[in-house]
């Protein structure tokens, strides 16, 4: 595999992973939303099961994209600041549902894409 592409297939999955703590974003502020205008509907988005199956994702598809961004341009910065988010991600599974469960998720979200946003930037 060419440089150039393998450059791309890295990018590549550090967008996806962007893409996927927006999607957990929305995710969290859609359902903090749901809950204040209806309680019927935000119980549904407040299954804990939610959190747990987004972490199981973020965690092999941040390691894999981190990972291997350090492979690529050697800077481990991007991988701590991402293994950060992920780690307040899981701290946020051990709070009860409340508002600061969703502030701590937010945080952690928030770090994990600023890591990729910096491995993309570094590979480049």
């Amino acid at each position: 595999m060419d440089t150039t592409t393998r450059l791309g297939w890295i990018s590549g999955l550090d967008r996806l992973a962007i893409g996927m703590s927006g999607l957990c974003m929305v995710h969290c502020l859609a359902t903090a939303v749901l809950v204040a205008l209806a309680a019927s509907a935000g119980g549904l988005l407040l299954d804990p099961h939610i959190h747990e199956i987004g972490l199981a994702i973020a965690i092999p598809l941040g390691a894999l994209a981190l990972g291997r961004g350090i492979w690529t341009h050697g800077y481990m910065m991007p991988s701590a600041i991402g293994g950060l988010g992920l780690g307040v991600m899981a701290g946020a599974l051990t709070l009860p549902h409340s508002e600061v469960e969703v502030l701590y998720t937010l945080i952690g979200v928030g770090t994990l894409a600023l890591g990729h946003e910096l491995n993309r930037r570094a590979t480049y």
